[in-house]
């Protein structure tokens, strides 16, 4: 693939090259040249991941991120640089064990899911497993109660995830239900499409009266629900020590680089800037940290300014509630109706396959440059990623440049979410495809906000 890209490119900057006045779409193959020639994303995950490392929101560790992300954004040529407080609150994990007592004793890998209830010491009780929320809805109040409930579902691969918002739903559905029904605390099978024994992490529901939650590895569920095959009864001990304070604060950091005609016109692109504990949050959104704020940086260094104005967003926050961007929405809702398109880089750092757009006259114009990275032209989007939901819901245009995730949910929220797993030439396409779409979407007169998209 790599050969084919490298041709098309030499093909593509012979024709430009050979015209006095420079097009947009000539623009937009030059950068898209200098993105696949460039190191720049995988030096700035590079440095996020090893200099900061973990950055659960309102720790220590998301305070240096908002200090390295200032930095960094300060060092490149973007007009504005600033920074908005999110309050949050304040969740940690300290310690997590369980084990079967009886009739099997042995270790299980668990992970405390976001605002998770402490068990006050390792408390033992009996299993009772389900293949689903819905058969666990359907059960008796009495067989659950003074249990522990255990969902074993397990998610399936896909290339755009579609396999996770069935399935991750039951990280918040599971506690309210366990509440009802009695239970002492609720496990489920993590949310992920791996075999190995990093369990999956994800916020669950917070309440005034935290419940002890956790996820089990794939392999650690598969063995748990052979005991319970069984027939007898199977009891565990759950150890799990977490704490939350209500009032903390993390940063939505920003960047602009004002459009030379219509600044007041905006095309946001963005990622999230904090990350799970359990890993060093390199897919998860390091990558797209890297993917964004490297495209931006190569529009900067044209030598004019686009039409309208670029602001580059990284979030707080994401992980546990889209705190940062339900900020950004309300700090800046005067000004939404300026927002002339949105997107978030939130997938990892596999191979953009498919761009997708509304505009017709973005897809058109894009796709000459896009076809040499082996995109697809895609149809209307229907996300432009976590973080950009609250502001697509006040009616703000999106496109997608969509990945492909067919390994992503493997590392998703484990340990094993770290910079070994990016592939240095996919991140490069990721950031070519980025530069093409948001410079055109700021140059291009014809993209302008409109009520059908």
């Amino acid at each position: 693939m790599r050969l084919l890209i490298l041709l098309a490119l030499l093909i593509t900057s012979t024709a430009y090259a050979q015209t006095p006045e420079t097009t947009p779409e000539q623009t937009a193959a030059s950068l898209r040249d200098k993105a696949l020639a460039s190191s720049r994303g995988w030096a700035i995950v590079e440095s996020l991941t090893t200099e900061v490392g973990p950055r659960l929101a309102g720790t220590e560790a998301d305070i240096r991120a908002v200090a390295w992300a200032q930095e960094l954004l300060q060092s490149s040529n973007f007009d504005r640089v600033w920074t908005e407080p999110v309050s949050i609150p304040v969740w940690r994990r300290h310690h997590e064990q369980a084990r079967v007592v009886s009739p099997y004793p042995q270790p299980l890998r668990i992970t405390a899911l976001g605002y998770s209830g402490s068990t006050d010491g390792e408390m033992t009780a009996e299993v009772i497993g389900f293949p689903s929320m819905k058969a666990f809805k359907q059960a008796d109040a009495d067989t659950v109660a003074g249990k522990i409930v255990f969902i074993n579902r397990k998610m399936e691969r896909h290339k755009q995830g579609a396999g996770y918002p069935p399935v991750s739903r039951m990280r918040y559905t599971v506690v309210p239900a366990a509440k009802e029904k009695g239970a002492k605390a609720a496990l489920i099978r993590s949310v992920g499409t791996d075999s190995h024994r990093f369990p999956h992490t994800g916020a669950s529901v917070r309440s005034d009266n935290p419940f002890p939650t956790a996820a089990l590895s794939a392999p650690d569920a598969d063995q748990l629900q052979r005991m319970l095959d069984r027939g007898v009864p199977v009891r565990l001990a759950l150890d799990i020590r977490v704490s939350e304070r209500a009032e903390g604060i993390t940063h939505n950091v920003i960047a602009q680089l004002n459009g030379r005609e219509n600044p007041e016109e905006i095309v946001l692109i963005g990622a999230h800037l904090d990350s799970w504990d359990l890993g060093t949050g390199a897919l998860d959104d390091g990558a797209g940290v890297a993917i964004t704020t490297a495209a931006a940086e190569l529009i900067s260094q044209l030598e004019q300014r686009p039409r309208r104005s670029i602001r580059l967003v990284l979030f707080g926050n994401e992980e546990q509630g889209l705190w940062g961007a339900k900020a950004y929405a309300k700090q800046h809702a005067d000004e939404l109706a300026r927002h002339v398109i949105a997107s978030e880089s939130d997938f990892g750092a596999g191979l953009v396959w498919r761009f997708d757009s509304a505009n017709p006259d973005l897809m058109s114009t894009a796709m000459t440059a896009l076809a040499a990275l082996n995109i697809e032209q895609g149809k209307k989007p229907s996300s432009g990623g976590p973080d950009i939901g609250p502001l697509q819901q006040q009616g703000v245009p999106v496109f997608r440049l969509q990945q492909d995730g067919s390994d992503y949910f493997d590392y998703h929220h484990t340990a094993d979410d770290t910079l070994d797993k990016i592939d240095p030439e996919k991140l490069q396409q990721n950031i070519a495809a980025w530069s093409v779409v948001t410079w055109l979407a700021a140059e291009l007169p014809s993209v302008k906000r409109t009520a059908n998209e």
